[in-house]
């Protein structure tokens, strides 16, 4: 995926900032936007997508998970599988850092693809020499 365009991951919170129209989900659609134009490369965790749509589900109903489950998928994003070496690379970014399982999913193919991750979680503040696009000040 790398190239001479930027490659940017995303976590829960810019997807669930941009699908809600929070905080940061104007700059998440300015990325889709990049895109679809061929400017940046987007990606996501199969993880951090499992991660939205059961908190899709537990806050607003399972057809409302479904339907933004099958939204995501339209939008120019590559989705990466977890394979063994992403789930213990993910373990060993878990086990020093104070961060959530699925967050280290996000870390761990931020590193992957020496992307920057965009989030507004302040959880990331602690994983050092991670580029970060935050959403919110």
């Amino acid at each position: 995926m790398a190239g001479s365009k930027p490659v940017f991951v995303l976590d829960s919170f810019a997807i669930l900032a941009y699908f809600h129209a929070e905080d940061g989900g104007e700059r998440v659609l300015e990325l889709l936007n990049d895109a679809r134009e061929g400017k940046a490369e987007l990606a996501m965790s199969l993880i951090n997508v499992g991660e939205v749509v059961y908190l899709m589900e537990r806050n607003r109903g399972r057809k409302i998970a479904e339907s933004t489950l099958k939204d995501l998928h339209d939008l120019p994003i590559t989705f990466y599988e977890v394979s063994e070496e992403r789930i213990l690379a993910a373990a060993w970014i878990k086990s020093s850092h104070a961060i959530s399982y699925a967050d280290s999913f996000a870390v761990q193919l931020t590193q992957e693809l020496k992307a920057i991750l965009v989030s507004g979680d302040p959880e990331f503040e602690i994983v050092k020499d991670l580029k970060v696009l935050w959403l919110v000040e």
